[in-house]
């Protein structure tokens, strides 16, 4: 059966003592998608100001895997087998927001595409976009 609970998702994406550390935060999940957000702070940046697009290409790869995730059946482990990114604008803002949703599931692979957004002085601004390729590792049999 698969995972649509917030909560359940909240403590699963939170697994991942990276994540944690950069502060990416699960604001919604449905079927299929799911979003986040992350607060821009200076140690997301790279040397010139802008957002490191290790930020974003980890933003979209985790979210895309969370999106996958609520496909699966409870207690199966997603993990990435291919992601590709493409950096579209320097991000520069107050956050980030990404969006992503499975464009085709299957039991054993899912194929994602996942869009990062970059808030600045109120409007939306697409940075990248994402299209991952996802395994869904079947739970331990009892």
């Amino acid at each position: 059966m698969p995972v649509l609970d917030l909560a359940a998702l909240q403590k699963q994406f939170h697994l991942a003592p990276f994540i944690a550390d950069l502060g990416m935060a699960l604001e919604a999940v449905a079927a299929g998608e799911c979003t986040t957000t992350l607060a821009l702070a200076p140690r997301h940046l790279q040397q010139n100001g802008v957002v490191h697009a290790g930020v974003l290409a980890t933003m979209a790869d985790h979210t895309a895997g969370a999106a996958a995730w609520t496909l699966a059946a409870a207690g199966a482990a997603v993990m990435t087998a291919e992601i590709k990114v493409s950096f579209l604008r320097a991000a520069v803002g107050e956050r980030l927001i990404c969006r992503a949703r499975v464009i085709k599931p299957g039991r054993q692979v899912c194929f994602v595409e996942a869009e990062v957004f970059c808030l600045h002085a109120g409007a939306e601004q697409l940075a990248a976009k994402a299209s991952a390729t996802m395994i869904v590792l079947a739970p331990p049999s009892p």
